[in-house]
């Protein structure tokens, strides 16, 4: 009898896959396909466009299966696909500049609500989102980044510095509210 899809690990499903096997491949798409679209929400895609370029991405990695070793992850190969693929999409449509022009900072949360790390990335500038959500969500190095980005590795060091600065800040709890009363030493 057959080991099920399910019960398979990701190294085994790809090569399986790398030789034809599209079941398994869908297997690999069901288990990793909401990890990196949401990858893709992160780094500022609108959801539609997360769900196009995470469909081209599996495409990709489908047919270069036989690329993919099981050094790391499938998963974290897949998601740099598609950041790349994403990096491109921006680029070729000019709305990434390169450079910050300003520090475009989202409305203070409502203090009463937890923000969650979507909404507090949201309040990045466009390229420290980006180089934050590539280098901690895609786990490209920050060399790879500056490639990818065509940016000088600095900026791309400043960016994700400044924007994991940010996103502690925005995400670290409020310090507990004293209830007005005085504590008595003796």
């Amino acid at each position: 009898m057959t080991q099920a899809l399910v019960d398979r690990h990701d190294v085994e499903l790809a090569a399986l896959a790398a030789a034809g096997g599209r079941r398994e491949f869908g297997e690999l798409v069901r288990r990793h396909g909401s990890a990196v679209r949401a990858l893709l929400r992160r780094m500022g895609a609108q959801p539609s466009l997360a769900d196009d370029i995470a469909q081209d991405a599996f495409i990709q990695a489908f047919q270069r299966c036989g690329e993919f070793r099981g050094e790391g992850t499938f998963v974290a190969w897949v998601k740099r696909i598609a950041a790349r693929l994403y990096i491109k999409r921006v680029a070729k449509e000019a709305r990434y500049v390169g450079e910050i022009e300003q520090d475009d900072v989202a409305p203070a949360a409502d203090q009463a609500g937890l923000m969650d790390l979507d909404e507090a990335l949201k309040a990045l500038s466009e390229p420290e989102r980006l180089c934050v959500s590539l280098c901690h969500g895609a786990g490209m190095a920050h060399p790879e980044i500056a490639s990818a980005l065509n940016l000088p590795l600095g900026t791309v060091k400043s960016h994700v510095k400044r924007g994991l600065d940010k996103l502690r800040a925005r995400l670290q709890p409020e310090p507990a509210q004293t209830l007005g009363r005085t504590q008595h030493v003796g």
